[in-house]
């Protein structure tokens, strides 16, 4: 058997394609927003880790197209002990920036072990989601998933990275619901849930309450995006000066390396969070609809692949996989425009950003892989 033939008669190209597409625009995105043309002397580094991360992900992908994606339901309970140790180990042993431990340095690389949790939690969840799916519906069965996502979503929380824990949320809610979960426990359990977390706000504001696990600019994220300018040179500041930029880019843009928001660094964390605010700046609305365009594109051919996959398990690692990207860019593209509260939500294959590049990269690589093994093939 020729397996370079079988390889390509089964792979789904418009996701490496589309993925390429991305990570380019990401890259030039990138060399704009560190000023590359200033000749910063900081700007290569940051295109260089960028460039690292890229090649180390791509090498993953090759590496795992070697096994089979049902490898992870057999150590699905080891994954699962590993993702709390490397969540654990963080909270003690990781380095403190803004207020958070969400890194662990080793030597010169930083891991930020909450975003290696999340495909962990997919490929998890999607194992023990699979082995019960018969009885999904009953409230005692959900109740098993439900720990399991609750535990590293509440050492995420004490990493006070709250941006990734709604992720991990997501990913719960929409794997549980894909697996079978009953829809109207669903809908009394967080829509109680949710009162809840509004009741303790609103108490925390009105009378003064302790506000458990969110930090004051946290809850300041949350709430200054329905109205910005209450705190113009504060809170709401990154919003003001994402919307200028996006507004400023019109149609056609200003140019790659002529955004003035941009360029002049009125605006931030642009090589990040803020990304999508330089491509409006720079490419205009033609730019943000082409980018917006591949994304639904590739959560598209993800469809694809869900509802082809071999079995139930690849059928769920996918739709959670598709529910992590789609978090991520409804979550960043909304925070960028002021309809969604600032949570530092990065934009996939984008934004800067070693580990969450390589956890993308290698989310890519999962779905590829049980796109390739649809059929029962001899690798």
């Amino acid at each position: 058997m020729n397996w370079n033939r079988k390889f390509l008669r089964n792979l789904n190209v418009n996701v490496p394609l589309l993925v390429i597409a991305l990570i380019i625009i990401g890259f030039l995105a990138i060399s704009s927003a560190v000023e590359i043309n200033h000749n910063s002397p900081g700007a290569m580094a940051f295109l260089k880790k960028q460039a690292v991360s890229i090649g180390l992900g791509l090498l993953v992908i090759f590496i795992l197209q070697a096994f089979d994606y049902r490898i992870f339901k057999e150590y699905a309970a080891f994954i699962y002990v590993f993702m709390l140790l490397l969540l654990s180990s963080t909270l003690f042993l990781g380095r403190t920036v803004a207020g958070g431990k969400r890194w662990l340095s080793l030597g010169s690389f930083n891991l930020q072990t909450a975003e290696l949790a999340k495909i962990m939690l997919v490929l998890v969840l999607a194992a023990v989601i699979d082995s019960y799916s018969d009885d999904m519906g009953y409230l005692k069965v959900m109740f098993l998933p439900s720990i399991i996502a609750f535990i590293p979503f509440c050492l995420v929380i004490l990493q006070n990275d709250l941006g990734t824990a709604l992720v991990l949320f997501f990913i719960y809610l929409i794997m549980l619901f894909a697996g079978g979960g009953n829809l109207k426990y669903m809908l009394i359990l967080f829509g109680g849930g949710f009162l809840i977390v509004v009741l303790i706000i609103a108490a925390h504001l009105v009378i003064d309450t302790p506000l458990p696990y969110l930090q004051e600019y946290q809850l300041n994220r949350l709430i200054v995006f329905i109205n910005p300018n209450i705190d113009p040179h504060g809170s709401g500041y990154n919003i003001i000066q994402s919307k200028i930029a996006l507004g400023s880019g019109r149609v056609i843009g200003k140019g790659l390396f002529a955004g003035t928001q941009n360029q002049l660094n009125f605006l931030p964390e642009k090589h990040t969070d803020f990304i999508f605010s330089v491509i409006g700046e720079e490419f205009g609305f033609i730019g943000t609809f082409f980018v917006i365009t591949l994304f639904l594109l590739l959560l598209w051919q993800f469809l694809k692949i869900a509802e082809n996959a071999r079995d139930r398990y690849g059928y769920l690692v996918v739709v959670g996989i598709m529910a992590m990207f789609l978090f991520h860019i409804l979550e960043n593209i909304g925070m960028t425009m002021g309809i969604m509260p600032i949570t530092g939500i990065p934009l996939p294959f984008i934004s800067y950003g070693g580990t969450f590049m390589l956890t993308s990269l290698i989310a890519v690589g999962v779905v590829i892989n049980i796109n390739l093994r649809k059929k029962k093939l001899m690798f």
